[in-house]
């Protein structure tokens, strides 16, 4: 399998400086799982800009350990009407080249934390294969848990104040959601039951449990529900 990596995550991981814990366990699980850690020539090109000579010689030592795709796929013309929609820079063009490799079949999968792409990626249907790091690691937990140390992998009951909104677990209630933030915040005495990964210290599930008001019907459902207190 190969897995497309965008050049973000290449550059971070690369750097002498850590801007992202979850970088370090991304790549130990491509290791584990045997994917194929790929970089494409756009990303070269793109870090060959930068004009310290002595960090491009660097990045190119350490591109070694990276299986370089050696040319470039021919856009097709799907990935050209997204990228007309969305593209407003050179970069973002960058980024819909990378999601072309993707779109033909030439790589298994894509990872990158880039918003855009992933909202390019929905507009070609491809979801399914573009991943940000966090979405990656739930996907090979799930296929591979004989690789997964359960160590203290146990639900616990922590009040509101004391969880991380800014935990990316949250990311996707705070754009599906307005007010979410507010809502949370009020809760902040309250308790909620979550489950913590043990090799970041990043949120895998939380639930909230809520008593309904004896106002609160739900006509709708099928089969309805009876107001009740259980």
């Amino acid at each position: 399998m190969k897995a497309l990596l965008d050049t973000n995550i290449i550059i971070h991981r690369e750097a002498g400086r850590v801007f992202n814990q979850d970088i370090g366990i991304l790549f130990k699980w491509l290791d584990k799982v045997k994917y194929q850690k790929c970089v494409h020539p756009i990303t070269i090109q793109e870090i060959e800009k930068n004009p310290n000579k002595n960090t491009v010689d660097t990045f190119r030592i350490k591109l070694d350990s990276y299986e370089q795709l050696m040319t470039t796929a021919l856009m097709t013309g799907e990935v050209s009407i997204v990228s007309t929609k969305f593209d407003v820079n050179e970069n973002d063009k960058n980024d819909s080249i990378l999601l072309n490799e993707v779109f033909v079949g030439r790589v298994d999968l894509l990872i990158s934390e880039d918003k855009k792409i992933h909202a390019k990626a929905a507009a070609l249907n491809i979801s399914e294969k573009v991943f940000t790091i966090n979405s990656f690691l739930e996907k090979v937990y799930a296929e591979f848990p004989d690789l997964v140390k359960y160590n203290v992998l146990a639900v616990q009951q922590k009040l509101f104040g004391e969880l991380d909104l800014n935990d990316p677990f949250f990311d996707t209630l705070k754009e599906d959601y307005p007010g979410f933030d507010k809502w949370f915040h009020k809760k902040a005495n309250e308790h909620a039951y979550v489950t913590v990964n043990n090799e970041n210290g990043k949120l895998l599930s939380f639930l909230f449990i809520k008593t309904e008001d004896r106002n609160e019907f739900y006509t709708d459902l099928s089969p309805g529900f009876t107001p009740k207190k259980g």
